[in-house]
């Protein structure tokens, strides 16, 4: 799986700080999230999405060899 996380919060003006903040999450998180090194839970990728006005699929790119 990859993500857009960080182009989605530099396109909306978030730090990661501010980011993490709205979702409850530390910035180590978010900073694991956009180096792709961590996948999150199904509540984490919804309230990432949510903070963006995306659904999941439109925050986190599913990819085949994720099986």
């Amino acid at each position: 799986m990859i993500n857009r996380v960080k182009e989605l919060r530099l396109e909306n003006g978030l730090t990661q700080q501010e980011l993490a903040d709205r979702v409850c999450v530390s910035s180590r998180t978010i900073i694991s999230l956009e180096k792709q090194k961590y996948n999150p839970s199904v509540l984490l990728a919804y309230k990432i999405a949510s903070v963006f006005g995306l659904s999941i699929e439109g925050t986190f790119i599913f990819d085949d060899d994720d099986k």
